[in-house]
Formats: structure tokens, C-alpha cells, sequence
């Protein structure tokens, strides 16, 4: 029996797994795989031996306070590993866990692949040693990546990024549903975690809502309950709040607000003009100021390695800021011509759709 366990930790590692599982089984049906993720590769038939909510810890000061659940998973992933015995473990993304892995899985003679490489031109240079020692084939998703690997002796594939094949799929398989009404549209995209929508999200809507000509949607992740949202609702009662349809928000979107991370690449797919917002703990923000070596935090500037959109960091995530940024996005239209430009250079450079099935065919090839 060909067997793939897959470890994706977050819910976009549960995404992208998602669709190369699909592609996976399309090829070959005989793979039985199981793995730790949600309930979208649940969806696809894998059996999930640890749910993403038990495994998402963002920051230096959240991490040291999970730390007894940490340890308590790594301990039950080397049992479930051991007991499936897998021809390949297939890491996705979420490295201070994975790569702690994929060393025990090496030395335990289990192969190893990487999907969504840790961001080690970004801060933990080091662990290069360890992807070199541990790592059988690593799959990149920034076109600079491959490069950079190459300079310490690595081969390292890259395939276009995921989430074009995502919003392709969206596009083609997906009834447009209709947020829009009289006014113009700004979403507000403010992240997948309790802690990081509870620092800045009332910020963004207090910025937002001084806008009285444009309708406000906030976009909540699909693995958050609803629930959690209701004192904002009370707070800010002319703003609507949608579940798990952040790619339909967007395609009828004029402007957004985005919490840093891969929705700030989705929503220039999209080519919605946005401003980045990135706030964490005091703690963590002086840990990552002191150890993280890069000019930006946005995925779209980091790509093109420019400013394309602005980014609002730390004590500039404020309502004045947020105001003033989106003033000239919106009455601006050179300014707003400029970042649309941007977005079709990085649209370009990631190149074409087709990462999900290139990556599945490159795995069955090497392992099964």
C-alpha cells in the first residue's frame, strides 16, 4: 500500500494541501494518505489525526505560553508517524514544527518533502543546515526562493504559486454571489487568529466606517465561528460580516484593509488596492525587530522586492493612519493607478497557474 502523511499546521497550509491532495488522487487513487491539517483535506479524503485548531500559535510570547501542548504534539506526531509508517511525510509550511520534525523523520528513515518553504532569507538563516540534511525535495512558492537556495548548494523547485491555481479554480467552479448594493465596497480582511483580529480590527473598522459613501464587509476565515464577531457587530452595526467567502468579497471589492500575510497577495490577485496592517504583541514585535532581516512584511512588496503597497506597522495600525492611507487610494488616482500597475508586474513574475498538479506529478514520480 503507497502511503503520504501530510503535516499542515495553519489554515492556509490546510488550503494549499487541500488542492494538491485533489491532484494527488486524481493521478493515483491507491495512495492512502493521512495527516495532520482541517477540514478542507478532510474534504479531499485525508484522515486527519490533528485538527489545525489545536495547532496554531502565532509569536514569540504565545508560542512560550503553548509550549506544554507543543511538546505534547510533537510527541503524538512521532507515534503516528511510526505507527503508518508512510513512504513520504509531506511538510507544509509551518517550519518551527515541521523542521524539528523532519529531522526525527530522517533519522527514523522516513523521506522527507517540503511544501511552502520556511522563510529562511527572512530570519533563521541557520536553518539552512537543517533543510540541507533533512530535506529530500523542497518545493518553493516565491519565485526568488529557488535562487537563494541555490547559493547554499540546494535544489529547490518552484513550480508558480498556489493560490493562482486557487482563484483560477474560484473563478471557474463559482457562482458570483452579490455583496455590492448602491455604494461602492471596502473589505476588510483582518486575519485568521482570535488574537491578532482582537489587537487591530477595531481599529480598521473605526478607519473604515469614517468612509459614510462606500458599504464595509469584513471577511471572516472559514475556521473562525462566527460567534466570535458578535461585539463587533453590536459596536459597528452598519458593517456586515461574512464567513468563508473572502474570494467572493474581493472579486466585487474596491479597496480593502488586510492584515499581513497571504491575503495581502490574494487581494492583489484580485487587484483590489490595499493597505497592510501588521500589529502583534509588544514582545513578539521586539523579538521578530530584532531577528527578522527583511525591508518588508507584505508578500506583495517582498515578491517584487519595491513598495507597492503601504504597510502600517505596530503603533502606525492606527485610525488616523489607516484614515490617510485610504484617502488617497480612493481620490488619488494616480495613486491607486500606481498600485494596480505593481500588481500586474507581480502578476507576471509569479508566472502562470498549474503549481497543484506539477508538484503532485513531481511527488508520485519520486516517492510511489
Amino acid at each position: 500500500m503507497k502511503k503520504l502523511f501530510i503535516i499542515a499546521g495553519e489554515p492556509s497550509g490546510d488550503l494549499h494541501a487541500s488542492n494538491l491532495v485533489r491532484e494527488i488522487i486524481k493521478r493515483d487513487a491507491e495512495i492512502e494518505i493521512k495527516g495532520w491539517g482541517g477540514d478542507l483535506m478532510e474534504n479531499q479524503g485525508v484522515e486527519i489525526k490533528n485538527h489545525i485548531r489545536n495547532l496554531s500559535f502565532m509569536g514569540f510570547l504565545e508560542v512560550f505560553m503553548n509550549l506544554r501542548q507543543i511538546l505534547t504534539n510533537f510527541q503524538l506526531c512521532k507515534r503516528q508517524l511510526l505507527e503508518f509508517n508512510p513512504d513520504v511525510v509531506l511538510m507544509i509550511d509551518y517550519p518551527g514544527f515541521n523542521l524539528r520534525m523532519a529531522k526525527w523523520a530522517k533519522k527514523n528513515g522516513i523521506p522527507v518533502s517540503y511544501y511552502i518553504s520556511p522563510q529562511i532569507w527572512a530570519w533563521k538563516a541557520s536553518r539552512i543546515k537543517t533543510i540541507k540534511a533533512t530535506i529530500d525535495r523542497m518545493y518553493c512558492i516565491l519565485p526568488f526562493e529557488k535562487e537563494y537556495y541555490a547559493r547554499f548548494g540546494v535544489e529547490a523547485q518552484y513550480m508558480g504559486h498556489p493560490l493562482m491555481d486557487e482563484i483560477r479554480s474560484f473563478e471557474n467552479n463559482n457562482t458570483p454571489i452579490k455583496f455590492r448594493k448602491e455604494k461602492p465596497l471596502i473589505a476588510i480582511l483582518p486575519g485568521s487568529r482570535e488574537q491578532e483580529i482582537n489587537r487591530k480590527l477595531s481599529i480598521m473598522l473605526k478607519a473604515a466606517v469614517r468612509f459614510e459613501e462606500f458599504d464595509i464587509i469584513v471577511a471572516c476565515a472559514p475556521n473562525m465561528d462566527i460567534d466570535f464577531f458578535q461585539n463587533y457587530k453590536k459596536e459597528f452595526s452598519q458593517v456586515r460580516f461574512v464567513l468563508g467567502q473572502t474570494y467572493e468579497l474581493l472579486k466585487e471589492s474596491d479597496f480593502a484593509i488586510v492584515t499581513s500575510g497571504t491575503a495581502t497577495l490574494e487581494t492583489a490577485l484580485f487587484r483590489v488596492p490595499q493597505v497592510v496592517c501588521y500589529k502583534s504583541s509588544f514582545v513578539s514585535y521586539l523579538i521578530a525587530r530584532t531577528v527578522v532581516k527583511i525591508k518588508f512584511i507584505s508578500l506583495v512588496n517582498l515578491i517584487m522586492n519595491e513598495k507597492i503597497v503601504t504597510e502600517l506597522i505596530q503603533k502606525n495600525v492606527s485610525e488616523a493612519k489607516i484614515k490617510g492611507e485610504m484617502e488617497l487610494m480612493i481620490y488619488n488616482k494616480k495613486y491607486c493607478d500606481d498600485i494596480l500597475n505593481g500588481y500586474d508586474r507581480l502578476i507576471e513574475r509569479i508566472g502562470k497557474d498549474g503549481c497543484s498538479e506539477k508538484i503532485a506529478q513531481d511527488l508520485i514520480l519520486n516517492y510511489f
